[in-house]
């Protein structure tokens, strides 16, 4: 059974900084394509992340650019989602998500229920 359970979610002030987890398993991690999808309220779903395991292999939505960090650690099973001088439009839950392919072709086949970060002073 393919399972992704997200953490470390919370509040926090703007100008912060969060790290997020992504447990999984049921899959081969360490070849399976990985997103980041977070959904702010009242609104739909927006990318935020891939992260491929062919070279180049991260990518970043314009407003997270040089903010953001997408990694993985294969031994733990787990996909990061590092989050530095975050801003009030950030808040939003994020999910993870593994991709069908390692390719910027296929979409997600598994989500994980996501966590709740809000970025307020």
């Amino acid at each position: 059974e393919v399972q992704l359970v997200e953490s470390g979610g919370g509040l926090v002030q703007p100008g912060g900084s969060m790290r997020l987890s992504c447990v999984v398993s049921g899959f081969t991690f360490s070849s399976s394509a990985m997103s980041w999808v977070r959904q702010a309220p009242g609104k739909g779903l927006e990318w935020v992340s891939d992260l491929y395991r062919n070279a180049p292999n991260t990518y970043y939505t314009d407003s997270v650019k040089g903010r953001f960090t997408i990694s993985a650690d294969n031994a733990k099973n787990t996909l990061y989602l590092q989050m530095d001088n975050l801003k009030s439009e950030d808040t939003a839950v994020y999910y993870c998500a593994k991709k069908g392919g390692d390719s910027w072709r296929y979409g997600m086949d598994y989500w994980g229920k996501g966590t709740l970060v809000t970025v307020s002073s």
